[in-house]
């Protein structure tokens, strides 16, 4: 069994299942996303931006451990490694502590 193969290909297969989650709720999809909620003036965003960008995310997310998958299971099994050392980079890069900040850049003009 490639472990490498099975780990990206689990991760892979929820980010997906989540991608088309926020892809079937669009405006809905928001109020799912981690600290919309406690937003002092919600309705200052753009909901239906907010959504688009996770259900990007999660979709790119996807794609990047789809395709250390496809290689891992064809290559070797290490290469699971820098697909998830450059999973952990985009995703940590998007964490924001600040839920003000992290949606700053889909304040409705």
């Amino acid at each position: 069994m490639n472990i490498g193969f099975m780990a990206c290909i689990v991760l892979g297969v929820l980010f997906l299942i989540v991608g088309i989650f926020f892809f079937l709720l669009k405006e809905k999809g928001a109020k799912y996303v981690s600290g919309f909620s406690t937003l002092n003036h919600p309705e200052k965003y753009d909901k239906a931006y907010i959504s688009l960008d996770m259900r990007n995310q999660c979709f790119t997310y996807a794609l990047i451990l789809f395709l250390g998958a496809i290689i891992s299971y064809f290559i070797s099994t290490l290469i699971a490694i820098p697909t998830y050392v450059l999973w952990g980079i985009l995703f940590f890069k998007s964490v924001h502590l600040d839920a003000e900040k992290a949606f700053e850049k889909h304040l409705i003009k």
